[in-house]
């Protein structure tokens, strides 16, 4: 790989601790800390993205490369770092965060001037690692490296992963915080993104008003990752909180579209590319619940269930739009652009189901449809996915209980077929208004719904393959989710057995990792 190409462009620039000392500790007034990986004896390769090797830059995969890929025996041009961030989790003011599984290589451009960031995830502890070691398991990380770039192939924006390997080495976690700590095996990831600065970076600069230091932080972004804004002054900043409000929308549509939910939405975890970030206890949707949070730690009050992700993305702005005013300057634009989002978004959000189910445009009566399907999904526990497949192959001549009672969560009771039945008479009637023939609406559903998602129970099922050494599985979803419009494997899309209801890392996962 082309490692000697990684340059630091980020810490040329900004102001940083450069102590290298690994002391986790609050760094006022900077932006990042040099932060050396941890080094690992034993590490192992598991799986290697040639494909995104190739298209950022780093070129081939030579097996001297394996101790790049974990931090190992760095040549001099890779000048480590972590980053400083603050945010709002759960809905409070956290302070000082960071960094603190995360250490940054640097910047690769590749022949086409596009430009790479690259970071290892699990390499070792750095002053942001509040009390933790920096190390990641390799639960937390099979699933980073799998659903990200799942995610990329569902035509989600997301961070990617570059490889995943074994550490050689064993790491203590409790895994749903019950007392009972277990070793694990270690691995990191190396993940990708044309840079993974977050709402969180801004937020730590406003909040320790190094007001210089923010703008000089919000010109980089503009003139790194947001060139067609080309005003001057305030009007320039202005512009950039307008883009990530679209971004950030259009972001949330697409989780929506596909049944994501990421389980925790802390202004942290928030990119201002718009890009999906940290993949925690994340969850694609199984049966439809706007209820649903995969993440036991947001129990009881579900403050990032599947259905608020739209107002959680709108008040965690709201932070951003508080942290950017210092240059903005103009409380009544930041507000009308906030208020502005709720009505994009939730445009943008209904002719995304739309295209899911196959009409032409959004109508006015087009919502009281979608309010009364989602009733019908959330009380016939309809699996999210396989509800929209079956959907593609309804007929006038369809026995509704055959054609969706394998991918309903309940038995299908005569008074349950007979909603499904109602249900379909008035989907048939919104068809037949279409403007379009049959044909291009079952390409538009084909399009926005995917016949392969990678569910908790495959992603677990994996994971104890791994922990034997046994990586069939590992290969068989990533074809699969490289090719998530087509069904390459059909015993991949089903609806998740019923024995993993209960399984933790199927249904509700912890922020253990």
């Amino acid at each position: 790989m082309n490692i000697e190409q990684i340059k630091q462009p980020f810490t040329d620039i900004f102001p940083g601790d450069l102590s290298d000392n690994p002391m986790q500790r609050n760094t006022p007034k900077v932006l990042f800390a040099s932060a050396k990986p941890a080094g690992f004896d034993g590490p192992k390769l598991i799986a290697f993205n040639q494909t995104l090797s190739e298209e950022i830059g780093l070129g081939p995969y030579e097996e001297k490369d394996l101790d790049f890929l974990v931090g190992n025996n760095l040549p001099d041009n890779v000048k480590t770092y972590a980053t400083a961030y603050a945010g709002h989790q759960f809905g409070n003011w956290a302070g000082q965060l960071g960094d603190g599984r995360a250490i940054l290589a640097g910047e690769i451009i590749n022949k086409h001037g596009k430009k790479t960031e690259i970071q290892w995830k699990g390499a070792g502890a750095t002053p942001y690692s509040r009390h933790a070691d920096g190390r990641a398991v390799l639960r937390s990380s099979v699933r980073e490296y799998l659903m990200s770039e799942a995610m990329f192939h569902l035509g989600v924006p997301t961070t990617r992963a570059l490889s995943l390997a074994f550490t050689g080495e064993d790491v203590v976690r409790d895994i749903m915080y019950s007392g009972n700590p277990q070793l694990e095996k270690g691995a990191v990831v190396v993940r990708t993104a044309e840079s993974f600065l977050r709402f969180g970076h801004f937020e730590l600069m406003s909040a320790q008003r190094e007001y210089d230091t923010l703008q000089d932080l919000v010109d980089f972004t503009i003139d790194n990752y947001y060139r067609e804004i080309k005003a001057d002054g305030i009007q320039k900043y202005k512009e950039f909180f307008e883009n990530i409000c679209t971004r950030t929308a259009d972001l949330m549509t697409e989780w929506f579209r596909v049944g994501f939910v990421h389980g925790v939405m802390n202004t942290d975890n928030m990119s201002v590319l718009g890009l999906t970030i940290d993949y925690g206890p994340y969850s694609m949707m199984d049966e439809y619940d706007l209820n649903f949070t995969p993440n036991t730690t947001d129990l009881p009050g579900r403050r990032y269930a599947f259905g608020k992700q739209g107002q959680i993305s709108q008040w965690n702005l709201w932070q951003l739009a508080n942290s950017l005013h210092p240059l903005i300057k103009d409380e009544k634009f930041l507000e009308d652009t906030l208020n502005h989002y709720g009505t994009y978004f939730w445009k943008a959000h209904d002719e995304m189901l739309c295209k899911k189910f196959g009409f032409d445009e959004l109508r006015e009566s087009d919502e009281e449809f979608f309010t009364n399907w989602q009733g019908l999904m959330q009380e016939l526990q309809l699996d999210y996915t396989l509800f929209f497949n079956q959907l593609e192959k309804l007929n006038p001549e369809s026995d509704m209980k055959s054609l969706f009672e394998n991918v309903s969560y309940v038995i299908l009771s005569d008074q349950r077929v007979r909603k499904l039945e109602d249900f379909a008479k008035k989907y048939e009637e919104r068809l037949l208004s279409n403007t379009i023939s049959r044909e291009t609406s079952l390409l538009l559903m084909k399009q926005s719904n995917p016949k392969f998602t990678l569910r908790n129970y495959l992603l677990y099922e994996c994971i104890e393959e791994i922990n034997i050494g046994n990586t069939e599985m590992l290969e068989k979803l990533t074809r699969a989710l490289e090719n998530p419009y087509e069904e390459l494997y059909p015993e991949y899309s089903v609806k998740r057995p019923a024995a993993y209801d209960d399984t933790a890392g199927c249904s509700t996962l912890s922020c253990s990792s």
